[in-house]
């Protein structure tokens, strides 16, 4: 199990692996291109050997790729559902030629088409996403908060998403700590809420966990990160999930502001140690 967060790639993707290794990571999560829009940054030949050789030479175990927020499979806009399936698409052909072991992405919220139909949707567009992919990197499902109508705040629909789609590209879901808290997973029960998760979705779905504590209450539906220890999650709570991790080999991604995100690291590091 390894411990790293998500890093800048300011300058091209090849700081990346640098920015990782200076905050103490052992593997790290990256965006590849802007999160906001925009066209992505060309991967030449000469920028993907110098960004495999600077993680070879850092030592880092794995690298991660997030998708951009705006993704929406369940957008009642053609252009917005396409949109974003050719992103997706292009993420794991990008991360596929950068070595990445997973992309992960959000749905995009069903307030526009219903529950029911949101989610048929979504599987349709997941569907054509991955028809015809032959690259290395495999693609996991975000839980979120549940602001919004946002699609996996229950890890029911996940699930459900997962076997309509019939894919074993997907090969499960990345569970942010943060975002299930707020969701209704209490993580200071935790032999409860792994029991809920193992009942509603099944332990070995869970391939990445952002590691983060929440700013906000238990069942809040707010997506508010704070810094590990710092938050209404806690230390205690973060132990057991530490454990867990290293047991069934899980990685786990900071995504911790920079201020303090080395402190977190080293806070992980050390509930693992013990």
């Amino acid at each position: 199990m390894n411990i790293g967060a998500h890093v800048s790639i300011a300058g091209g993707i090849q700081n990346a692996p640098e920015r990782a290794a200076d905050l103490g990571c052992e593997c790290f999560q990256m965006f590849t291109r802007s999160p906001q829009g925009g066209k992505a940054p060309e991967l030449t030949e000469d920028i993907i050997k110098k960004f495999k050789l600077q993680a070879k030479s850092y030592k880092l175990k794995a690298w991660y790729i997030h998708t951009p927020y705006y993704i929406n499979f369940a957008s009642a806009n053609n252009r917005i559902r396409y949109g974003s399936v050719s992103v997706v698409r292009d993420e794991l052909e990008r991360g596929s030629l950068l070595g990445a072991k997973y992309v992960m992405t959000h749905l995009g919220t069903a307030k526009e088409l219903g529950q029911k139909e949101a989610i048929k949707k979504v599987i349709e567009m997941l569907k054509k996403t991955l028809e015809g992919y032959k690259g290395t990197t495999k693609l996991l499902l975000e839980n979120s908060a549940g602001a919004g109508e946002i699609i996996g705040d229950n890890l029911k629909e996940l699930a459900e998403i997962i076997q309509g789609v019939e894919n074993d590209v997907i090969a499960g879901i990345c569970l942010d700590t943060q975002h299930s808290f707020a969701s209704g997973y209490d993580w200071r029960n935790f032999e409860v809420t792994i029991k809920k998760i193992d009942e509603e979705l099944g332990i070995d779905k869970i391939k990445l966990i952002h590691a983060n504590d929440s700013q906000t209450d238990f069942g809040s539906n707010k997506d508010r990160h704070a810094h590990i220890g710092a938050g209404k999650i806690g230390l205690v709570a973060f132990k057991d999930i530490v454990k867990f991790a290293e047991e069934h080999d899980i990685d786990m991604i900071l995504e911790t502001e920079h201020d303090f995100v080395m402190k977190d690291i080293a806070i992980l590091k050390e509930l693992r140690e013990k």
